[in-house]
């Protein structure tokens, strides 16, 4: 058996964090991974380790990407902060203002606070099934989001849009920005390239897709170093039924383990698509927490998004406790990161990843590994490392 390797560094007095990645891979069944923890532009925390590939023969590097699923949602919520600072959005008016015909079918009222905190009721599309390949085309994506009817009454319950977030937000984004960009293109040329980040959405040309690690499915004797499994959305995959079943199906994007596939890197699901690494993840929460001058968001929406938010709600959707503000996870008791405050704001991913800001410390930390747990909130192999960090055992 090969001896592990951990690559990169760690400042002193995060030995523990060293060795609870080390353990990640000893006890956890981690394949390949990278975390990072900044204090503003200073790195505390840069490791990475293991292999990008399912065969275990293509060493993970320092320059590896990984999808990171619903991690994208906290990226496409800071693109949307970045037009409210601008005064191109509100977050208080209507989605319908700037998207006239977003309004039908008892849609009028939802606003863009109600979009981005998972309470428009839009989480399962109906009618037309829009294609991977359809997903190109934003004119046919937009009408068909158009016609959609809300599950319940706008502006009520929480319940998680799976992926139809991202869809409904980049076409928000598409016709509030002057020059009609999408998110992808917003994040490319006003954040990732004056903060230079190594994370998109749509467009992964050749050399990224070389870069990008192979995902791989959790099973057999890899059950064995999971927790918290979300058995109950695991039974509605199962039987093909329930909420968050069909919030998967909206549009069907294929198998978790299939999410580095050319077709899909290579189109804008803005809140599941998005490629990138734990480094950018926490530069780009570092930069939030800080006010880095090169975020064009501002002071006082940043203030906002770390400021105070309603209570944690059973959602009705994913059936946990959790708690949503602008568009970003919120820590809370059922899902608790960061500082025991409950400030810490960003968006976990499918399979462990994990991106936050830490109001409370002003530190940043990300996670993104290859090996996809079955948990819903904080995976354990990314919890370990972000107590060690945080100081702050939770139950």
């Amino acid at each position: 058996m090969r001896e592990l390797v951990i690559h990169g560094h760690a400042e002193d007095g995060y030995g523990k964090t060293v060795d609870a990645f080390r353990r990640n891979f000893a006890e956890r069944g981690e394949v390949g991974a990278a975390v990072a923890v900044y204090d503003g532009e200073k790195p505390l925390v840069d490791l990475w380790a293991g292999y990008r590939d399912r065969a275990r023969r293509l060493p993970w590097e320092r320059d590896t990407l990984a999808p990171v699923y619903s991690c994208t949602k906290g990226v496409a919520a800071l693109v949307v902060a970045t037009l409210v600072a601008a005064g191109h959005l509100d977050y208080e008016q209507p989605v319908a203002r700037y998207w006239p015909e977003f309004g039908a079918h008892g849609k009028a009222a939802i606003t863009v606070r109600d979009l981005l905190d998972h309470r428009a009721a839009l989480h399962a599309l109906h009618g037309p099934r829009l294609t991977i390949a359809d997903l190109a085309d934003l004119d046919r994506v937009a009408a068909v989001l158009a016609e959609q009817r809300p599950a319940w009454a706008p502006g009520g319950r929480q319940g998680y849009h799976t992926i139809s977030f991202g869809l409904f937000l980049n076409e928000l984004v598409r016709r509030a920005d002057p020059r009609g960009r999408t998110i992808g293109q917003v994040l490319a040329e006003d954040i990732a390239g004056p903060l230079d980040l190594d994370f998109s959405i749509g467009s992964a040309g050749p050399q990224r897709l070389a870069r990008l690690a192979t995902l791989v499915r959790t099973g057999g004797l890899d059950l064995r170093h999971e927790r918290d499994i979300a058995w109950r959305l695991g039974i509605e995959l199962l039987v093909r039924r329930g909420d968050f079943y069909r919030s998967t199906l909206s549009p069907d994007l294929g198998m978790p383990e299939r999410f580095d596939r050319p077709d899909l890197v290579g189109v804008e699901v803005c809140g599941s698509n998005g490629i990138g690494n734990a480094r950018s993840l926490a530069r780009l929460y570092a930069a939030a927490v800080t006010a880095a001058p090169k975020l064009p968001v501002g002071e006082g929406i940043l203030r906002r998004m770390a400021g105070p938010s309603g209570p944690a709600e059973r959602d009705a959707v994913l059936r946990v406790q959790t708690r949503f503000h602008l568009g970003f996870r919120r820590s809370c008791s059922r899902f608790a990161f960061g500082s025991a405050d409950h400030r810490a704001y960003g968006a976990p991913g499918l399979g462990g990843a994990l991106g936050f800001a830490d109001p409370a410390t002003g530190l940043a930390f990300g996670y993104v590994p290859n090996r996809l747990g079955l948990t819903i909130n904080g995976d354990v192999r990314c919890r370990d490392l972000f107590e060690t960090v945080f100081g702050v055992r939770r139950p």
